[in-house]
């Protein structure tokens, strides 16, 4: 997919401040430091539409980008930071809970992992709960760049093994620094959204 126009609509935290206009959305959801921003602005090739931030657990509220007026990416807040109170994570939770569960133009979300890591336990959590409510899945793990290629196909069974992934969801390999898997993770998303 080419993308000619991008931009960020709402940041929302309830759901009277969703857009209205029933286009699909593909929620983002990932831990803190994993890199969701700057797979936000390689996806729509742009540098700094989403903030990246040094400082995790930055995103708090939910924000709705518009991409060629055809889809929304929805960036949830990241999971498993410690710095945020606890009320505060469970606000978190609570709202994110409801999007992914309320919210009937959700098509697919992307859960992204670090691909040098096994996943944490916080991510393992966060797949089998979209697995619970039935909410079809893309994992992609981000970071690629990060390890030599012939040690791909061992980290990408250490994240299948520790998912326990099913078979019916992609897992797809990305690397925000050189574009690898851009194009498949954007075939994958029309996929979805053409559902």
């Amino acid at each position: 997919m080419k993308v000619t126009k991008a931009d960020i609509v709402i940041s929302a935290v309830k759901p009277e401040q969703y857009p209205e206009d029933q286009l699909p959305e593909i929620g983002l959801a990932g831990r803190s430091n994993v890199g969701k921003s700057s797979f936000i602005n390689k996806m729509i090739a742009r540098k700094n539409l989403a903030r990246t931030s040094s400082r995790p657990g930055k995103t708090q509220t939910l924000n709705f980008y518009i991409i060629n007026e055809q889809l929304y990416f929805v960036d949830v807040p990241g999971y498993g930071f410690a710095k945020v109170s606890k009320t505060e994570r469970e606000a978190w939770g609570r709202m994110i809970e409801r999007y992914i569960m309320e919210r009937p133009q959700l098509k697919a979300v992307i859960q992204l992992v670090d691909v040098r890591h096994a996943p944490s336990k916080d991510d393992v959590m966060m797949y089998d709960w979209l697995k619970y409510h039935e909410i079809p899945v893309i994992v992609v793990a981000t970071k690629c760049d990060k390890i030599p290629k012939g040690k791909w196909e061992k980290h990408l069974k250490v994240v299948r093994d520790t998912l326990k992934k099913k078979p019916e969801d992609p897992l797809l390999l990305f690397s925000s620094e050189t574009g690898y898997g851009k194009d498949a993770a954007w075939s994958t998303i029309q996929n979805y959204i053409q559902k």
